[in-house]
């Protein structure tokens, strides 16, 4: 960041500080001003925190490879010869140019088209034309492919581009049993299929959805009676995880569905959870549906995200024809529960630039270890940290 720059964003943090005075009066400039945006991918994105980019599902066999990104860094995630999931910036050490397009394949090497350099897919400088010709001070190990630190969890794959992540176990906390629950314990999960969507909308906007908003906006929940839901809601921290706990009840036939089976378990399980895993991941487990939404901010207003359905290995040809039914139509950007959200995320978009704020009220002033299902406590758990992470927090008052 340029000194220029750096004074622009200081007098505007000096601004917003004044009027985020609670974690749950958030002003609104936080979801509207280019220079929030540029600090927050600084800050957070490239931050000490750990994102989900995929699971090993994506990756069903050694020498396999997936693209994704982190923002606006460009990924190549690899399980190796060697079965070990490594992630790099996708991107040529020569002159940067965009190593792999497509989305997914199996290979040993990857072949930059430029100049035709080679990289093998543990990231290793492999060879390029001309390569007696180079100049006098180059060593092949410091143009292997760029990095990134790795962890995996239930078969999830997280990256990090801190110089010095925190410590796993500590970032998820007591989000990590409900993590293990969405992952059927043990991630022994196959990949069924994508639906990618864009949001008009703010990367925050998007994750923040509460549980109080669910019966109230969402008609499925009227018409299939799952209004007033009773549940656990756990709230990590300091990175404020939001982790909603509840068993799926039964639907009891009311003629609104022409096919029950959409809402129907075949398991006995009856688990469900909802994980917003900040600062910007989705995770759903409800009846048979295993839903991770991959969130990529694009911009102040933007936000793409790539819901991946997931079976578990164990499932026979009937099992896994029922998930993908229901994948489609519970959870996905036109699910049965979530179809009424993108309409939502525009229009509080519409207002971002307004001068005013977004408030929570909803059981506001309760402990949250005291969150409920259908409250906005939990929500305030994130906004706390993230007025600390972006220095809008005024430790004078």
């Amino acid at each position: 960041m340029n000194g220029g720059r750096t004074c622009e964003f200081e007098r505007m943090q000096g601004r917003i500080r004044e009027r985020f005075t609670a974690a749950a009066d958030i002003p609104k400039e936080v979801f509207s001003d280019p220079d929030v945006y540029q600090e927050e991918l600084a800050r957070i994105f490239f931050g000490p925190y750990w994102h989900p980019v995929a699971h090993r599902a994506e990756l069903p066999e050694r020498n396999a490879f997936r693209t994704t990104w982190l923002a606006d860094v460009p990924l190549l995630v690899v399980r190796g010869a060697d079965d070990r999931v490594r992630a790099f910036v996708n991107s040529c050490a020569h002159r940067g140019t965009l190593l792999e397009q497509r989305r997914c394949g199996v290979t040993e090497r990857f072949e930059c088209p430029y100049h035709r350099w080679l990289y093998d897919n543990d990231g290793t400088f492999a060879g390029a034309p001309r390569r007696m010709q180079f100049r006098p001070d180059f060593r092949e190990e410091d143009y292997g492919l760029r990095e990134l630190h790795v962890t995996e969890s239930w078969g999830l794959v997280f990256v990090s581009m801190a110089e010095q992540p925190p410590d796993f176990d500590a970032f998820l906390g007591d989000a990590a049993a409900p993590l293990r629950d969405c992952m059927v314990d043990d991630g022994d999960l196959t990949l069924l299929g994508y639906q990618t969507v864009v949001f008009q909308t703010n990367w925050k906007t998007y994750i923040d959805n509460d549980p109080y908003h669910a019966p109230l906006l969402h008609r499925a929940f009227q018409l299939l009676n799952w209004q007033g839901g009773k549940g656990k809601v756990v709230v990590t921290e300091p990175y404020g995880h939001m982790c909603i706990l509840y068993d799926a009840q039964p639907y009891a036939d009311n003629g609104f569905l022409a096919d029950p089976s959409v809402v129907t378990p075949m398991g006995d399980d009856r688990r469900a959870r909802v994980v917003a895993l900040r600062p910007v991941t989705g995770i759903v487990r409800h009846v048979d549906t295993i839903n991770v939404r991959f969130a990529r901010p694009l911009g102040v207003n933007r936000t793409e995200v790539r819901y991946t359905f997931f079976g578990h290995a164990s499932d026979d040809e009937d099992y896994a024809r029922h998930r993908v039914r229901q994948s489609s139509n519970l959870l996905g950007p036109s699910g049965f529960i979530s179809i009424e959200d993108a309409a939502i995320y525009n229009r509080v978009q519409a207002t971002a630039r307004d001068g005013g704020h977004q408030r929570f009220v909803a059981g506001v002033g309760r402990p949250l270890s005291e969150s409920s299902q259908n409250d906005e406590v939990a929500n305030t758990g994130w906004w706390a940290h993230y007025r600390e992470v972006m220095g809008f927090a005024d430790h004078g008052r």
